[in-house]
């Protein structure tokens, strides 16, 4: 299992468009993903779920992942984060 931190700065948060892509990028690794943010934990391939942190601009999110894959699922989708969504 590892875990890191990051910080959203795309101006629209993870919300609508942004977290379509996000749930696109987590469902293309095998392992088992989740979105901490506080103390609220979701599955980071489940839109209901990334969408009902409410995560905006500034906000520090945790992404753990499981598995396979897990470095490369986290190293991914910060990745995609630090991008702020960017070509998506």
């Amino acid at each position: 299992m590892i875990s890191r931190s990051v910080t959203i700065k795309n101006s629209h948060g993870l919300h609508a468009r942004p977290a379509t892509f996000f749930i696109q990028k987590a469902n293309s690794y095998k392992s088992s993903i989740w979105v901490e943010k506080e103390d609220c934990r979701v599955n980071a391939k489940s839109l209901l779920g990334v969408l009902s942190l409410g995560i905006v601009k500034g906000t520090t999110i945790t992404l753990i992942a499981d598995g396979a894959d897990e470095a490369e699922a986290v190293d991914g989708l910060i990745a995609l984060i630090d991008s702020e969504f960017e070509g998506c």
